[in-house]
């Protein structure tokens, strides 16, 4: 059997949307993928602390994550690069000068700063764990790093921000706007080439907008019965919904795995 490098998405694709674990066939699938000698990874765009418990409850050792900038192997963390820094700071006073809140992340944590409370006022808090730093002498151009985004800038105004293509960014509330590193198909390209493959025996599973840049002409590409019609559209195979055991039957069809 060839050896296939396996990359998966997490949400809505290792996991169940409504309970956040990993679907029971999917863990078993990982297993018997690496049993049978195939190198399985996630690829996410969550950040490396959001990331690296769910690795070890997969019972796996290797992570694309922070949207393709950071690349884990063997739990070490080898590659965690922010967000350009000048294309950061362009936004930001964009953002600024069109009168919008700001929330920056400075470092891989849960950890924002922000000048003032113009952020909360127009988007409220956000609902993921977070921890605020408010301080109006707080200069962003003196921020070493800045990993993320967030600008509380609703979605029928967002062609105001005349720079917003020039970095990834997500919208996954109504409120605000995350910009964040969004190239998981870099990341696993070098994940690939650190570890002597091949381009040509990548697999790579996802489910919504934000895996359309992995899904490669490069690579096989396997679209969850529960993804988007725009993955589908781009799918080489479309496999059951993910908790009704789609990626364990996608592995068993195509030979990855045996009964």
């Amino acid at each position: 059997m060839m050896k296939k490098y396996i990359f998966f998405d997490i949400d809505g694709t290792l996991t169940d949307n409504r309970t956040g674990k990993i679907v029971p066939s999917a863990r078993e699938a990982l297993d018997k993928l690496r049993k049978n000698g195939h190198f399985v990874a996630i690829a996410t765009g969550r950040a490396y602390y959001k990331a690296k418990d769910f690795l070890k409850e997969a019972g796996l050792r290797n992570m694309v994550c922070n949207g393709g900038n950071g690349i884990v192997i063997n739990h070490e963390l080898i590659r965690n690069a922010p967000l350009d820094h000048a294309k950061a700071l362009a936004v930001i006073n964009e953002a600024e000068n069109l009168g919008y809140g700001i929330l920056v992340a400075p470092y891989d944590s849960k950890d924002v700063v922000s000048k003032n409370m113009l952020f909360f006022k127009q988007a409220g808090f956000r609902k993921e764990p977070t921890r605020y730093l408010i301080n109006d002498k707080i200069d962003y151009a003196k921020l070493e790093n800045i990993y993320k985004i967030y600008i509380s800038i609703p979605s029928d105004e967002e062609a105001k921000l005349t720079l917003k293509n020039t970095l990834g960014s997500l919208r996954f509330e109504k409120e605000y706007l995350m910009f964040q590193p969004d190239d998981k198909k870099k990341g696993i390209i070098e994940m690939v080439d650190l570890m002597g493959g091949c381009l040509d025996d990548v697999v790579v599973f996802g489910d919504d907008y934000n895996d359309l840049v992995m899904f490669d002409e490069r690579f096989y590409k396997i679209a969850m019965g529960n993804a988007c019609d725009a993955l589908k559209s781009k799918a080489d195979y479309i496999t059951n919904s993910n908790i009704n055991d789609g990626i364990y039957n996608a592995c068993k069809v195509h030979g990855w795995i045996k009964e």
